[in-house]
Order: C-alpha cells, then structure tokens, then sequence
C-alpha cells in the first residue's frame, strides 16, 4: 500500500465533508421495511446440529400484510425453509424482502473505478482528468489531473513520494510534490457527486445487518396466519444434577437442565419450547443474496452473408417402437415423465417426454408393462401391452399429482377449492423475490393441510422422533433478544449403586462413580453433571446419551481411601488338541495368560470395587470369576471390599494358537513329542506306529541304496587306478606277472558292479513300493485327539 500525506488527507477530506453536505443524499443501502404487523415467535424447536425451527402465528384482518425481522444469515436459511398457511380463506399474496447487493458489484456500478481499500493515491488515480485545485508548498494552481505518480528518493535516506500533475487551462503541464502542506480540492460536482456516492456505498457497510420479509395476505374478516422456518442458532447445551440422599428410604433425584441462546433478531415471549437431541441435515446456502455468473464473451461473426431462406415443415417419423403423450387432470401436458418399457425377463428400456409431453421408446416384438413416473404425480402402471414390432401409438397417459406437491401449479393446471375441518379454505405461499401480484395463489388439498398439521402438533407435542428425542418444557418460556436461559427438561427419581472404578489408564487410585439405572423414561441427552451428597458438591463429570432403561457407570471424583495394583501371572503354553487328516498334523496350542489385581481399602467403610479388564482381540475367558457386565472395550468384574481388609480378583485367558505338518515329514522326534504331550498317547501310538514303522523301512532301504552307490564310485576309482598302472607296464616277466594281477582284480570288480546293479534295482524297487505304501497309509489317516480333556480350566470340548 503506497503511504499518503497526512495534510492531504486532511484537506481531502474535509473538502468531500463539505460536498457532501451540500449534494442530495445517496440512496440507501436497503430500503425501509414496508408498514406491515409484526407477528410474535409462538413455538421454537431448537436442534443439536446448530438449527432452530421458528413457528410464527397471529391474525391478520383483510389485506393485511406482516413482517418478520432478520439478519443475512437467517434470511438465507428462512427462505429454503419457509412455510406459510393462511388458515381462514385468505390467499397469500407474495413474499417480499429487501435485496443485499455485494459491495463489488456496488461499486462497479459507480463511475469511480474505486475499489473497497482505496488510498488516497489510488483514489486521486481513479479521477484523471478531473479538474483540481492545488494549495501550498508555494503552489496555488488549477487543471485538469493528468497522473499520480510514485518517485523513487531523490537522496540517500529520503522515502519515496508521489508526485501530481496537472495540465493547465493554458495547456501548462506542472508537477507537484504531496507533501504534508500541499492540499487537493476537487473543483467539480460530478466528481464530488462520485466521491461521496462511493463514500456513502462504504459507509453504508457498518449500518446493522437487518432484513425484512414482508408477507402479503389477501381475504375477509379476521384469520389466523402461521409462518414456520429454521434458522441458525446457538447449539443448546445439557447439564444434569445427581441429589444423593442422607436418608436409606429416600431415592437419589435426577434434574437436568438446558442452556438456551436467544440470538435471533425478536424476543421469545410465552413461546412453546422444544428441544430435540438430533441432527437432521441441513446446510447454508446464500438466496438472499443476489448471484451472478460470469458470461463468455462471443466476439461478433464476420463469415459470409447468407441468404434467408425458408423450409418445408417436417412429417413425424414413425419408430418401431411404442410412441404416445402424457398429460395431467386439467388436460396440460408434462414434459420430463420418464417412461420405462419393461419385457418379460426384466430387462428395461426408457424414454423421456419432451416438451410436447411425447415420447418415443424403440422396443421389439414382445409384451411389455409400462411405468410413467414424476415427482409430485402418482405412479402409473399399464400391466400388459402386446408389441408385433409394428409402430404402435398409445393413447394418451393421465398423471394426477400426489401429495404437497399438489401446492404448486403444474403448466396448465387449474386450482382446485376446498375446506379442511375447523378453517376455511387457506392457501400456502413461498418465499419468492417480490410481490406476484394477480397471479393466481396455489390451493392446499384439505387432506395435505390435515396432515401437516397434525405432523406439526405432534412434534410440539414430543411424539415419536425416530431414532431422535425430544424434552417438551413444562409451561410458556420467555427469553429475551440476546439473553440465555437455564431451562429445566428433567426431574426424576433414579435407581443409583455407589462403587468404585479401576482400570490401568488411571493409575493406583480409583474413581468414585455412581451405577446409574436410567428409569426416567426418557433419553438422557450427553453433556455435564454434577453430584450433591448430603447437600454437599462431592464432583463432577460428563455424561453420554443414555436410553432409557440403560444402566451406565459415571465417575466423579477419585477415591482416596482404596489403592489397586495389578501383576502378571504365569504364561504358559500347552497342546490342546491333535488333528490328523490327509496327511496333515493340525497342533492346536493354547497360550494361557493370568493377570491378578489385589485391591486395598484403606478407609473405615466398605467398598464395591468396578475393576475392568481390557479386552484383547483373540483372547477368551478361562474358567473363572464372571464380569457383571462387558463394555465395548473391558470387562467389569465386581469385587466388594470390606472396611480396612484387601481382595484378589484373578483373571485367566487363553487364545488359541494352530501349527501344521506334513506327516510325511515328521522326524521321529517330533512324533515322540507328540505321544508325550498328549493324555491319550495309546491312540496316538496305535495311529502313528505304522507310520512310524514304515518311515524306518524307508529309512533303511534309503541307507542301503546309499551304501551301494559309495561303494561303486569306490570301485569305479579303483578301476581308474589299475588301468592307468597297466599302461605304464613294460614286457618284462616281471611286468607280466603284475599285468595278470590286474586284470584278475579288474575281473572281480566287474563281478561286484553288475552284483550292485541288481541289487541297487531291487533295492529301488523296494523303496518306490514303501513310499507309495507310506502315501496310502497317511492318506488313510484320520485322528483327532482333545490333548487337554483333563484340564479343569480349559474351555468347552468342541463337537467333532
């Protein structure tokens, strides 16, 4: 942002004040709110999601017309959700409300190309070529502005300044320095007329954010109007009160208290209040405010000139399919129906009508049902149409419409006139962007008024709300614009046991805690309570939602006279069962942990301990103590303490753990492990001992084919050797007698090898027969044993 000049400022200034107080005042920024009846809040239904339902109701006489008060905000909610009945004969003529223009748009509208942040450079920029008066600095001069111009320090130390020009009557251009004694007045009307318009425009931004939505009603005689909407308003908060009593025979009290916010722009007075522990959906979206879209920008067309010329009209073209027109009651046709043509197998084919209300749906040979659907009509449903793949035109279609829907006119439609018991025939309204004049008013079918106010009188009356709950204040409530209030929604006696609760994430002392039995019938929404013991504060603490009927632990407050500490016990592992099935050992292993907690109670009165053990995914309870209840993540195991003494709670858990083996690779130490573990060894013995046995013949005829394969390389180097000496031998006798030494040795190796062949072949022979007897065996294998069937602790036998 470029710095200005102080003394311009001023002058500046004080010049525009001068203006303006001499130019018409600006038009203002939304107009006065027409003359029109207030009509008071009679019903709030405020919502957990930060919503409020608003119910307005009061009489209107003849042509009157009410307003109702709000800010931006709350207008965009009230006009998505309005609801206007005029519940004795009149017709409502319109809604209306003052439009919010952005300030950009604002000011684009000027003739000042000023933005919202101006200085006062940018502003004397946005006035070239106005005419201006400068004084001082030993300057008096006149002209037309040409520029505003940044210059750089003219001297080490100096800060950059901006300079003015201007041109003279006389055609002179002269620059000046704005400095803090140099002054700037605007010489001209327009331009002060611009300035103080766009002056206005800013000021107009601070004035109070208020909207007015004026309803016109048209009739006779007096009638009663109602007007509902939500808006948004402050999330009501919950708070409760635990009264424990002195005396035995008396019973602990429950109070539950509301905090409301009044934040809307009217006083509550005698309103019925509603407060509804639910979010239905809801969101913001900005309708009061004017939208604007950018638009392309489509330069002209310069191609060549053309010819006008004229056409020939179109013949309808028949499809080979089923063609036909949809209308409604009054006669009107209905564009958007969708029209589905379905076949025997199911199969769907569908068409829209235009804006003619045709359609066309290309089908084949073959019979089909119809269905014509839009929202706010009733379904049709034509059960059976023969197609023989010739162009078949159906006959026209009647929709009639469905339910609230019926309030708007569809094109074409004509009103229809009625009574609902009680009132004269109303008429519903929207909210809309101004007055509709002599249009014709939609009219309400009876029975969809019947409903709707039934609906509305059931949730006042705090009927079923779904999965939702809702507490009804007792009596009128008056809350003041801008005020809060503590509102009572719940006074009931409650079944309480006093305890104590322990788990590990609070450390060696536990909680004092009330076990509270909802038995107030109704839901008790989440938020704080506090706990008067004999009329004194003993905590506090924070409450979720509680059903009715719902038993839920609140703790307050630590209690200083019990201590608990918890030790891990032995871990261990033992066998549980053996299964054996095709050829394949299932180990089942349980892992067996133990936990104890020894609590001590200190203090001169007895305690009943909560202690709750953490769940852990795959982990069961073992034979033992039973918890009293199971949250989603512990279990809470009562164990009373007497005054001064101590308690042990022990709790044992297993989780199963599963190891498999191919039979066919057990070791005969694993299989002796097996026969040791398990308490009925003699079946496993009689099962295994074939597979065993069998393993051991593998085993040596393995071995002996070993055996034989080392001793024909061992032959085989020995041949190596003898031939190779007998090549070194001479023709001497001597050499002659050792030559027949050889070949006698060679001789009987030959012997041995083709002995070793036949029996290394009968020795394959017999190892390929065992193998495959041994695959037999474990195929035919079938065991399945409960290792720990003596174990008094461990879980129930499974059926087999």
């Amino acid at each position: 942002m470029r710095p200005c000049a102080p003394a311009v400022v001023a002058c500046l200034t004080v010049a525009l004040q001068a203006v303006h107080a001499q130019t018409p005042a600006p038009r203002a920024r939304a107009a006065a709110a027409p003359s029109a009846t207030s009509l008071p809040v009679r019903r709030v239904v405020l919502y957990k999601n930060g919503v409020g339902y608003f119910e307005h109701l009061g009489r209107v006489t003849g042509n009157q017309s009410v307003s109702i008060e709000f800010n931006s905000a709350q207008l965009n909610d009230a006009l998505k959700s309005m609801t206007v009945l005029d519940l004795g004969g009149g017709r409502i003529g319109g809604i209306s409300f003052n439009s919010d223009r952005p300030l950009g748009v604002r000011l684009g509208e000027l003739a000042l190309p000023a933005g919202a942040r101006t200085t006062v450079t940018d502003l004397l920029g946005a006035l070239r070529g106005a005419r201006i008066e400068v004084n001082g600095g030993g300057h008096s001069m006149s002209g037309r502005l040409l520029s505003v111009e940044r210059r750089p320090a003219s001297k080490e130390g100096a800060a950059p300044h901006d300079q003015l020009t201007l041109v003279s009557d006389a055609g002179e251009i002269r620059t000046v320095d704005l400095t803090p004694a140099v002054s700037v007045r605007l010489a001209e009307r327009e331009s002060n007329a611009q300035v103080g318009s766009y002056l206005a425009l800013l000021a107009s931004e601070r004035a109070q954010d208020r909207r007015h939505v004026t309803i016109s009603t048209s009739g006779a005689g007096a009638r009663d109007l109602m007007v509902g909407y939500i808006s948004e308003v402050p999330v009501w908060k919950t708070t409760y009160r635990v009264v424990l009593p002195s005396r035995a025979d008396s019973k602990p009290l429950l109070q539950g208290w509301a905090i409301v916010d009044n934040t809307v722009g009217e006083d509550w007075n005698d309103v019925e209040l509603s407060l509804v522990a639910g979010a239905p959906q809801s969101f913001i979206q900005p309708l009061s405010q004017p939208q604007y879209l950018q638009r392309p920008v489509v330069g002209l067309f310069r191609g060549t000139q053309i010819v006008p010329q004229t056409h020939l009209e179109g013949m309808p073209s028949e499809q080979n399919g089923l063609s036909g027109r949809v209308i409604d009651q009054a006669g009107a046709v209905l564009p958007g129906v969708t029209v589905s043509a379905v076949d025997d197998r199911g199969r769907r084919v569908s068409a829209t009508t235009d804006a003619q209300g045709r359609y066309d749906i290309a089908v084949s040979k073959g019979t089909y049902g119809l269905e014509f659907t839009l929202s706010g009509f009733q379904t049709i449903a034509v059960a059976r149409v023969e197609f023989d793949g010739i162009a078949l035109r159906m006959a026209d279609v009647t929709m009639r419409a469905a339910s609230l829907a019926e309030a708007v006119n569809v094109a074409g439609s004509r009103p229809q006139s009625g009574r609902i018991s009680g009132f004269e025939r109303g008429v519903a309204g929207g909210a809309g962007g101004g007055i509709v004049g002599s249009s014709p008013s939609p009219v309400i079918d009876r029975s969809v008024i019947e409903q709707g106010l039934a609906s509305l009188q059931a949730a006042a009356q705090g009927g079923s709300l779904g999965d939702l709950f809702e507490y009804r204040v007792g009596g009128p409530i008056t809350i003041r614009r801008n005020q809060s209030a503590l509102v009572p929604i719940l006074t009931a006696e409650v079944a309480v046991d006093r305890v104590s609760v322990w788990n590990e994430r609070g450390g060696a002392r536990p909680l004092r805690a009330l076990w509270l039995t909802n038995s107030s019938g109704l839901t008790l929404d989440g938020g704080s309570f506090a706990v008067l013991d004999e009329a004194t504060f003993a905590g506090e603490g924070l409450l979720e939602p509680v059903k009715p009927g719902e038993k839920r632990l609140l703790s307050y407050g630590v209690d200083l006279g019990v201590q608990v500490e918890s030790r891990q016990g032995d871990d261990h592992q033992q066998i549980a069962r053996i299964r054996i099935n095709r050829g394949v050992a299932i180990e089942e292993r349980q892992e067996r942990t133990r936990k104890v907690y020894t609590i001590r109670n200190t203090d001169t009165t007895p305690r009943t301990m909560i202690v709750e053990h953490p769940m852990r995914s795959g982990w069961t309870l073992a034979k033992g103590p039973t918890p009293q209840e199971t949250s989603l993540t512990a279990y809470r195991f009562v164990v009373p303490v007497a005054a001064k003494a101590a308690a042990t709670l022990t709790v044992e858990e297993y989780r199963p753990i599963e190891t498999r083996y191919a039979i066919s690779q057990l070791t005969d130490d694993q299989i002796a492990l097996f026969v040791r573990d398990s308490r009925d060894n003699s079946r496993l013995t009689q099962a295994l001992g074939p597979v065993h046995d069998k393993k051991a013949a593998i085993a040596a005829l393995t071995a002996q084919l070993a055996a034989h394969e080392a001793e024909t390389n061992q032959i085989d180097e020995d041949q190596t050797r003898l031939r190779g000496n007998m090549a070194a031998l001479k023709g001497t006798s001597d050499e002659q007698q050792l030559r027949k030494r050889y070949v006698a040795q060679l001789n009987q190796e030959e012997d041995r090898i083709a002995a070793l062949r036949r029996e290394t072949a009968d020795l394959t022979q017999s190892l390929t027969k065992a193998q495959a007897e041994l695959a037999q065996l474990v195929d035919a294998l079938s065991l399945d044993i409960d290792v720990a069937a003596g174990d008094d602790n461990a879980p129930p036998r499974s059926p087999r």
